[in-house]
């Protein structure tokens, strides 16, 4: 009698990001540059999915005007049209906290497990090529209210491009059409919160 395969399971996101921290800190050299040459990558996608687990780590409040930066950088260049990230040599060499790193990675589990339930490769109009300088402008918003330091926003544009980064890594149109609802939500409460403490400024100095 011949047993029916079951379904093939879907690899975990999270592994691959963990294994290579740990391999590299081993190696005494886990830095961004070194996470994304061992993951075999520069493209956004992967880019976007790293560098916004940083922005992610267990750092003080304002961490956000250095650990976004990443992202910008990468999101800028994707909106210029470069056809893969390019690190600048600081950033390339900027070194990781391989505790910190597999600590962001292990608490958004929750996340990347409903994640590899529902995930598969959908065809949307804005994973075509000719459309990677409007997601790359759409990306660099987001970026931007990230890098802004403003208390209790952070979280969710941070959470956005990391579900946008996952979606391009998995050609999935739907999961990039969340994350950027979920960014674009987040950039306009920062609109509104920025805009809220300049009307108080102005009323303050009135």
């Amino acid at each position: 009698m011949q047993i029916e395969a079951g379904p093939r399971r879907r690899p975990s996101l999270s592994l691959p990001i963990l294994r290579t921290c740990r391999s590299q800190e081993r190696a005494g050299a886990l830095t961004l540059g070194s996470l994304l040459a061992e993951l075999g990558e520069t493209s956004f996608a992967w880019a976007i999915v790293i560098f916004s687990l940083l922005t992610l780590l267990p750092l003080p409040p304002g961490s956000s005007l250095v650990t976004a930066v990443p992202l910008l950088v990468a999101t800028g260049q994707m909106a210029l049209g470069f056809p893969s990230v390019k690190l600048p040599g600081p950033l390339s060499r900027f070194r990781l906290d391989q505790g910190k790193m597999r600590q962001t990675v292990l608490r958004l589990r929750p996340i990347t497990r409903r994640l590899e339930r529902i995930l598969r490769e959908r065809h949307s109009p804005l994973l075509d090529r000719r459309h990677d300088r409007l997601l790359g402008s759409l990306l660099f918003l987001i970026a931007f209210a990230l890098f802004i330091p403003l208390p209790f926003t952070g979280w969710f544009p941070a959470i956005s491009l990391f579900v946008i980064g996952v979606g391009l890594v998995e050609r999935d149109g739907v999961a990039t059409t969340v994350g950027l609802a979920i960014g674009g939500a987040s950039v306009v409460l920062t609109a509104g919160i920025l805009i809220s403490l300049g009307l108080g400024a102005e009323a303050m100095l009135d």
